[in-house]
């Protein structure tokens, strides 16, 4: 049975299906390459903690990236406790959040108040995932993604070796990180869009720190003299080497501040070929991480938004057959504006009825939040191509 992250109830279809597919790792080292390797910490998810194939196909980004978040969080728990019991794990996680703000995650009960441990994680981690950015962003643009969220990982990892965390463990991660991205930007001789739009896409995740220019002068010494874990001292390389690539070439510069940090941060020399992951996957899959891919902000909106309207419109494929059947008049306008172009009042009544139409289907009632008018022309775009048969079956009447 195929399984869509954006349905209600997918953690427990998942659960049954893959849960003795969770990968195990016998070191920390190995559980972060294999983050590495996923991609979920470079903003760009490929694959997930799982000894088995899952078919993704269909998912959008934010939906791989659900999985991977909820795979890395699941692998994280059977490495400390050497317990494959997803029940518990569930549980923990639900622990894990509650202990950090009550206050915060309190909605989670109101909302969902007949739901199920696992439905309830469902909505932490649609809250998780997402950047503080506008509703029509979060769905239509490609800075969709939480940069932090591996933050959650490491505070999780925390959470289950001690019992206990609160909101200054996110606090003092996020100033560390945002620290080392300003101090490397601050070496580079010339800014790019890249390093712009990294500074903007990490900007947006904060949840708890507020963004500063400035970085304390000491910084660098009190980092030396803290006593942080393995999986904080490779995540803060990795922060530090995402901010210094750009054009796959460091200068010497470059190559001296991550020298010195990687001293500062006390790495093994046998781990310190970390950031070579980075590379390796930067340099096959540039072309789709989103912020090595930046465009005018109306074009990426709509470039991006082409895919999610195509999966919108094919998951709903059955219930727009039927309701465009009950609305021949809106059938012959689209069919009308393969060919030739409509008339202003021609556009009104097919503006008035899909919207009529996305009312009655939850999944397109995006059209009819601020700024979704915008995107109306790409669904006009889509139906006849995607659902020719019910145009000509609706025309022959």
């Amino acid at each position: 049975m195929e399984i869509n992250p954006s349905t209600f109830g997918w953690i427990e279809k998942f659960n049954n299906q893959y849960s003795e597919s969770i990968t195990d790792y016998e070191t920390d080292f190995a559980f972060y390459q294999a983050c590495q390797r996923s991609g979920l910490i470079y903003g760009y998810v490929v694959s997930y903690h799982l000894d088995s194939k899952i078919n993704d196909a269909q998912w959008d980004e934010e939906e791989k990236t659900k999985v991977a978040f909820f795979t890395t969080l699941y692998s994280m728990f059977r490495l400390r406790n050497k317990n494959s019991d997803c029940n518990l794990f569930v549980e923990e996680v639900l622990a894990f959040y509650n202990s950090i703000s009550k206050a915060k995650f309190s909605f989670i009960n109101k909302l969902l108040p007949e739901s199920t441990s696992a439905q309830k994680l469902e909505a932490l981690i649609n809250e998780r995932i997402q950047t503080n950015i506008n509703i029509v962003s979060k769905n239509f643009t490609h800075l969709v993604t939480n940069a932090m969220l591996f933050v959650d990982v490491l505070a999780f990892d925390f959470y289950l070796r001690n019992g206990i965390i609160d909101l200054k463990f996110f606090k003092n991660v996020e100033q560390k990180c945002m620290s080392l991205i300003t101090l490397a930007l601050h070496i580079k001789s010339n800014r790019t869009e890249y390093d712009e739009l990294l500074l903007k896409l990490f900007e947006n995740s904060l949840r708890y720190s507020k963004l500063s220019n400035e970085v304390d002068d000491q910084f660098l010494l009190h980092l030396a003299q803290e006593d942080l874990d393995e999986l904080q001292k490779l995540y803060l390389l990795d922060i530090t080497e995402m901010a210094l690539w750009s054009d796959g070439v460091k200068t010497d510069f470059e190559i001296e501040f991550t020298t010195e940090i990687i001293s500062i941060l006390k790495l093994n020399k046998s781990i310190q070929n970390t950031g070579l992951e980075i590379d390796k996957f930067i340099e096959k899959y540039r072309i789709n991480i989103p912020y090595f891919n930046s465009k005018h902000p109306v074009k990426h909106l709509y470039t991006n938004a082409q895919d999610t309207i195509s999966k919108l419109i094919f998951r709903n494929k059955k219930r727009l057959v039927k309701e465009l059947s009950e609305s021949k008049e809106l059938v012959k306008l689209l069919s009308k504006s393969t060919t030739s172009e409509l008339s202003t009042e021609e556009k009104k009544k097919v503006k008035k009825q899909l919207l009529d139409i996305c009312k009655s289907v939850p999944s397109l009632t995006i059209f009819l939040l601020p700024g979704g008018g915008l995107l109306l022309p790409l669904l006009i775009k889509f139906i006849p191509q995607l659902l020719p048969s019910a145009f000509n079956e609706n025309l022959e009447d």
